[in-house]
């Protein structure tokens, strides 16, 4: 099962609470432990966290940076205990605005991590889903004008083949909290028949008990994939 998260009302959390929005952020970054061990605990096997998306350069210069220093600090203080707790991690989205240094340790982490097997935990760093098409399309162009592959060649699954999530399954279901009822730019292309679910709760709320709620609700549903499914016919006795 994969389900991606929109970790959303960090900022607006603190601020209700009269406190500077960096503090959100950090309560939302101690959350992000709490719900890697219950992901695992609840059957997900792929787990994807939107971090940073390629529109927050747009906050304010001292959130960006904070926001930075915060990404760098969770990589150091869990290197180890990631690999340690068999988690792969994976970045998505394009490093290259990121400082070197962030980068190098991205680096490091996903190819000490890459055989682990109990999650895999995506991080979604200067990421966007259009931003994501965009760069799969530069090389499927490529390959096309270099001769690798021809136009006929172009299906689904080429697509699929070249986004930042390359060779794992569609997203079954994604979470957004704090209330929000859109998808801001979150895995455009994959999540064309995930399910959703929209909490109140913002993300420095979002406890291990609510999300097992979310995935209960979730596993009531049946999914259709654009079938129709028919509903059982009860056969009884006629009075």
């Amino acid at each position: 099962m994969h389900v991606g998260i929109i970790m959303d009302g960090n900022g607006r959390w603190a601020t209700k609470r009269g406190l500077p929005r960096l503090v959100g952020h950090k309560r939302g970054a101690n959350r992000v432990k709490d719900i890697v061990k219950a992901s695992s605990e609840l059957g997900v096997t792929t787990l994807t966290l939107y971090a940073f998306s390629t529109e927050n350069w747009k906050r304010a210069a001292h959130e960006v940076e904070g926001l930075m220093k915060m990404f760098r600090g969770y990589l150091q203080n869990n290197f180890i205990e990631l690999n340690a707790k068999n988690i792969r991690v994976i970045f998505l989205g394009d490093p290259s605005p990121l400082a070197a240094d962030l980068r190098e340790q991205m680096e490091r982490l996903e190819e000490l991590t890459k055989d682990n097997t109990l999650i895999t935990l995506n991080v979604a760093i200067n990421y966007g889903g259009r931003d994501d098409l965009v760069r799969a399309t530069r090389e499927i162009t490529a390959k096309i004008l270099d001769g690798s592959l021809s136009v006929e060649d172009i299906s689904e699954e080429l697509i699929s083949g070249h986004l930042d999530t390359a060779f794992q399954p569609d997203p079954d279901l994604i979470i957004r909290t704090a209330g929000e009822l859109r998808m801001s730019n979150f895995m455009t292309w994959q999540c064309a028949y995930s399910e959703m679910a929209f909490v109140k709760k913002s993300w420095p709320e979002f406890t291990p008990k609510v999300y097992a709620e979310v995935i209960a609700d979730y596993r009531s549903r049946t999914r259709q994939f654009g079938a129709v499914i028919p509903k059982p016919v009860e056969i009884g006795n006629k009075a």
